[in-house]
Parts: C-alpha cells; structure tokens; sequence
C-alpha cells in the first residue's frame, strides 16, 4: 500500500522569503518597468507607499503572528472570492464565482427581513440595489484599490455622474483640469451648472499655483482630475493636490483609468475617490461596459444613494465577465508597461516621428511625478507624425496588427488619430498597446512608417 502524501495546509494568504524577490523601494525588480527594461539598472521609486506590481516592501515581511499582505496579482485572482467574504460563492464548491441572475431574493420570515433591514444579516434583497456576483467584483476591486468600499455601475459616465451628483451639492464648487474626460468636462460645466453649482477649470501643467489661486479665492467642494490624461499622458501630482485641497477641505476625485488599478493606487496617495471606467484595463477584453468607483464606506454609501436613483445597476453577467478578466490584470498591465515603454524608446529617436507622450520616457515632463506616485506608466502611447493629417492617415491605414478604434486597455493593440482640438495637433495618433509580441508590433509600426 503506498503511503499517501501529507495533505497540503491551507494558507489565506501567501507567505514569500524576503530573501527570494528583489525589492527595488517596494517593487519587485522583474515589475520595475521604470528602468528594469532593456538591460537598464532599476531605478528605485521615491514614494514608496504605493503598492506595486508584487506588493511588498520590508515593511511588509512576515512577522510572527502576522501574515504576509497578498500582492495584486494574488488579489486579482483571489480577492471577494477566496481572501473575501465570496458572497456568491458562499453556498458553492465552484471555484469560478457563480452568475447569480436573480432579480429578487426573498427571506426566511419576517425576523430574517427585520435583521436584513438592520443591517445584522448581510444578505440582497432587490438586483437593483445589490447582486452577489457584483459584491464579489466589488470586493476585489476594493482590495486592488486598498479601499474600503467600491460600487460598480453600468458604465464610467455613470460612476462620474453618480459620484458628483452625491458629492458636490447645489452651491458647490468643483475645480477640475481642462484637460479632464471630455464628456466628464461637459457634465461639470453645462449640467451641473443648471444645479447651482459653479465650476473652475485649471491647466496644472507647470505647478500648483493655478489650483492654489482657486483654492484661496473661495470654499471648493471637489477637486476633479484625470491622472493619467488622455491623450497627452499627464500625470497629476496626487499626493500635493490632496495636501492642498485637503487644507481647504476639498474633496479630491482622481479619474485612474488610464493608469489603471495596477499602476497607481491614488487612494494611498491621499485621494477620497478614485473612478475607472471599467470597460478598459479592469474587464481587459473590450467585450464589457462598466465603471466604478472606490473610497471610504462614507462616501461610496453616499455615492451608492444616489446611484440606486439613477439605476446604473450592471448585469451579474457582466461582473462575470469584468471578474474573469480580472484574474489577469496584472499580467496583462505588466505585458503592456513593458511594451509600451519599449515602444515609446524606440519612437523617440524615429526620423518620422516628432514627438512621443509617454511619463515612462525620461524626457516627458511628467517623468518625475510619475516614477513616484506610479508602478508603470500603462499600455497608451501618443505621438505625433512628422507629416501631416494625410500623412497621419498614411501611417494609420498601413497598420496590420493594430485595429483602428477608439478604446484602449484590452488585449488588442488599437489605434486611432485625434482631431485637431484641445491642443491635440492633426499629425497625433495614439496607440493603446494590447499583449501581442513586441517584436510584431515593432515591425508592423516600422513598416507603417515607412509609407509616410
């Protein structure tokens, strides 16, 4: 009879040697794409609180009684599920999070609905004030954004509608950058207009001194900005922004999806909100429509209040899909860090190419902020042709692998030229890098180049 093998204890969490992984400020070397890449030494970062690729610092080592912190691609995998209270799955053996696809869920008597309404039962009573499958994306997104409670909703316009709606009340004052989502731009300056509420656009593109002129002319509510930028890839100085407006008290509302929830956790920088659209590098496969929003538990309860009016409720299906593709975030975002920053590098010394945003590369101006506050510098790259619009289009049209569309942070390399408005010159084309081998890409964008 053979003697069978020791049953393998279970762990909640992982435990790793310090000894076993190459720490560089709290970030794993292999993950370091700001300079790791490309045979360069790794730089360390100089704002170590924000966790990384490989979450761990020394700080962060096992200690007797305490168990090591799950890193983010740990958390991706395992977080509202089995490091969670697995709300869906809870009454399941299935490791895949079931697709709860009721709309009411009834209860045992009336001291069962008394203790529900009491808050002293966690369960849902209607899909469109809660679902289980969407608590488990809930959570796991709460975990990768170190929050303390996060609500997802049916698209990213509804989680910015939603959290100014609850945040910003009539006769308020919002100061948001000019460069911020345009349609968010929209709604602060011609809708909540008609509420009473006031609004100042600033470019913070040199310091702080237009933000800081805001701030002492008057009481500001919200603070609102992009970090990253779309298309020009600026980076706010989280941390500064929040010590100014937090000085006044000024909410801050941090748009991250063009970082994403990998690269930059802006609730660890001093943000009270942070937003993403979903629909880009958290479901990562261009087949889903989401947003959410992450915070303390009283904000986001306030934000949940007057989401459940609007009712922006997303299917359970869709948090399906958003949770399966969120078990390869990380691998996915290290993938397109690495590409695109290799792309960037080899674009700037291009002949026909004049100019490459990307806060990865040295020479941006927003290098600095971004190597503290970020773990990478994400997937979207922007440039501008040594041509014209028509030499642009060119360029676009001689493309084989990456698709022409309007998006980013999916698997697919995509494309797309800006028109010429809001400082965005008609030779700029922006590429959002997806997973393919570098060196397709590269031949590809070097073959295209050569139609110019």
């Amino acid at each position: 009879m053979k003697a069978s093998l020791p049953r393998r204890q279970r762990m909640d969490r992982p435990r790793r040697s310090p000894a076993a992984v190459q720490l560089v400020a709290g970030v794993d070397a292999a993950d370091d794409m700001f300079g790791s890449l490309a045979g360069c030494p790794p730089r360390p970062l100089e704002y170590p609180v924000v966790p990384d690729l490989d979450d761990y610092d020394v700080d962060d080592a096992p200690v007797a009684g305490r168990p090591a912190p799950a890193s983010d691609k740990t958390l991706a995998v395992h977080a509202g599920e089995k490091l969670g209270s697995g709300a869906a799955a809870a009454e399941t053996d299935s490791i895949a999070t079931p697709i709860v696809g009721g709309t009411t869920h009834w209860f045992r008597d009336s001291a069962d609905l008394i203790a529900f309404r009491e808050g002293r039962r966690r369960s849902f009573e209607y899909g469109r004030y809660g679902n289980p499958t969407v608590k488990v994306l809930e959570e796991k997104i709460s975990a990768l954004e170190r929050a303390e409670a996060t609500l997802v909703t049916s698209s990213g316009m509804n989680a910015i509608v939603a959290t100014l709606l609850a945040l910003v009340p009539p006769g308020g004052h919002v100061v948001a950058t000019a460069d911020c989502y345009s349609e968010a731009r929209a709604f602060i300056r011609d809708k909540l207009s008609n509420m009473g509420i006031t609004s100042t656009f600033v470019d913070l593109d040199d310091d702080m001194e237009a933000l800081e002129s805001v701030l002492d002319e008057g009481e500001v509510t919200m603070f609102y900005a992009d970090s990253m930028t779309n298309p020009h890839l600026k980076v706010v100085d989280v941390t500064r922004v929040a010590e100014l407006c937090h000085r006044r008290g000024a909410l801050v509302c941090i748009d991250s999806t063009l970082a994403s929830l990998i690269n930059q956790k802006p609730l660890a920088l001093g943000a009270d909100v942070v937003l993403h659209s979903a629909t880009k590098y958290i479901a990562g496969h261009h087949d889903v429509i989401a947003g959410c929003v992450s915070g303390s538990e009283a904000l986001v309860s306030r934000i949940r209040t007057w989401h459940h009016d609007l009712g922006g409720a997303i299917s359970p299906n869709a948090a399906y899909m958003i949770i399966r593709g969120l078990k390869t975030l990380a691998l996915r975002v290290q993938a397109q860090n690495r590409t695109a920053l290799r792309m960037a590098r080899l674009l700037e010394k291009h002949p026909k190419i004049e100019r490459v945003y990307y806060p990865g590369l040295e020479s941006s101006p927003w290098h600095g902020v971004a190597t503290r506050q970020m773990a990478g510098a994400g997937g979207v790259v922007g440039l501008e042709v040594a041509s014209d619009m028509r030499g642009a289009m060119r360029f676009v049209d001689a493309l084989e692998l990456p698709l022409i569309a309007t998006s980013l942070g999916g698997c697919e390399s995509l494309c797309d030229e800006e028109k010429a408005k809001n400082g965005i010159k008609d030779n700029f084309v922006r590429f959002s890098f997806g997973i393919e081998k570098f060196e397709d890409l590269r031949d590809d964008i070097l073959q295209a180049l050569g139609k110019i």
